[in-house]
């Protein structure tokens, strides 16, 4: 059976962001119960950021490494994401367009909440592995962001952690038969899924949802993806079997929460050994999650390309990876990374560049939520103001921005 699994791949998580403690302490929440959350910032995505340019500055440098005839041979682009702005056009059309694809190419977009991103590498897999174009590859983006627009309806007790943890970012890889960052365990899948109604966006710019239902599904998901994949490969041992392990994190709480609940229910392991464990084999997941805060479809991917950039992989090392999506849908799978995988993801430089994001004052990210330049889903036109842009690129190179909306056309611009 050929190999397949992720060439390349690379986080973009904007050009702006906030400490969320200090945005704790400006909304007068429980510092205790903050402090469970195990966040340290989160992106904000800017009035002129939408999930193209997430997905697209993501992107941009795995395409610009690929010589003109390999460029060539993506075939397939797939964006993921619960945060669109059409409810026909992909925004997988701009995407192609932007990073100037060979137009032989299927374009189209997932949506499955946050397993948007698992489902479109696990599609772009089977892709390669049906060998119906040999030699192809596929661009898989996942891209969201959250606006926690000023809306009395949506800021209740139940909901108010959900604004610090809440972020925005995409995640792109090439999916192909190179797999030099991250080799697919074939087969070594268990997913798991059915009907709830934990979190949803009932409109396009709002988002509600029951958190402690929210809680109870990704455990029951978590639990029972992995024994369906211990069904898969009965030789597994959630102990032992994974030098690593990767998450889908809302928060880094959620994730020690969900990691000790399976020490004890499968290993049975002691608190002092779980914490132990934690440390070594999630913790290293946690890092950019930590800065960027939720991205919902692209953060299981966040996760893994934190494991494999922080992680220690003198010999080739296997990561357990679990996607969880509300509504529901779970997947846990797996694969092999190697110190060269390890090289190739650092160069992206991607711990550099969450460093030279622009920290927002509350006043600032305030202004933002008060909706003051923000473009809500349906605008037809709009011109985009250019004052949040010149601070937030310096060090970054070229970033796209989005300039305009025309006849609900969007128009973007590189900016250096």
């Amino acid at each position: 059976m050929p190999h397949v699994g992720i060439e390349a791949m690379n986080v973009y998580a904007g050009t702006a962001c906030v400490d969320v403690r200090a945005l704790a302490r400006h909304r007068q929440l429980d510092l205790a119960r903050f402090d469970n959350l195990l966040m340290l910032e989160k992106t904000v995505a800017l009035p002129n950021e939408d999930p193209v340019t997430f997905a697209v500055n993501a992107a941009r440098p795995l395409v610009d490494a690929l010589a003109p005839q390999e460029k060539d041979r993506i075939e397939m682009v797939i964006t993921c994401t619960e945060s669109s702005f059409d409810f026909g056009k992909s925004l997988s059309t701009y995407v192609h367009q932007l990073l100037g694809l060979n137009r032989n190419c299927r374009l189209f977009e997932l949506k499955n909440a946050c397993y948007s991103g698992v489902a479109g590498l696990q599609m772009a897999v089977n892709f390669i592995l049906a060998q119906t174009s040999p030699g192809a590859r596929v661009l898989v983006v996942a891209t969201d962001i959250s606006r926690f627009l000023m809306d009395e309806d949506t800021h209740d007790q139940d909901w108010s952690f959900a604004e610090p943890s809440g972020g925005a970012g995409a995640v792109a890889m090439l999916v192909g038969e190179d797999p030099q960052v991250f080799r697919i365990d074939v087969g070594a899948n268990g997913y798991y899924g059915y009907e709830v109604m934990d979190t949803c966006r009932p409109s396009a710019d709002s988002e509600a949802g029951d958190a402690d239902l929210s809680l109870l599904s990704y455990l029951d998901c978590c639990e029972n993806a992995y024994l369906e994949y211990r069904k898969r490969v009965p030789q597994a041992d959630y102990a032992s079997s994974f030098q690593y392990l990767a998450f889908h994190t809302p928060f880094g709480g959620m994730i020690k929460g969900a990691h000790r609940s399976l020490m004890r229910k499968l290993a049975p392991a002691a608190s002092a050994e779980i914490e132990l464990d934690f440390n070594r084999r999630v913790a290293p997941g946690l890092d950019y999650c930590q800065r960027v805060g939720n991205t919902m479809g692209a953060a299981m991917m966040v996760s893994l390309a934190s494991t494999i950039a922080n992680g220690r992989f003198d010999t080739p090392q296997r990561v357990g990876c679990f996607s969880y999506g509300s509504g529901c849908c779970s997947e846990f799978f797996s694969g092999v990374a190697t110190s060269a995988g390890q090289a190739r993801l650092r160069t992206m430089d991607i711990g550099r560049r969450l460093d030279q994001r622009y920290r927002l004052s509350m006043a600032e990210y305030d202004e933002i939520l008060s909706g003051g330049g923000v473009v809500r889903f349906g605008t037809r036109n709009a011109t985009l103001a250019e004052r949040y842009t010149p601070a937030t690129t310096d060090g970054q190179g070229a970033t796209l921005f989005l300039r305009r909306i025309e006849n609900y056309h969007r128009e973007y611009a590189w900016m250096a």
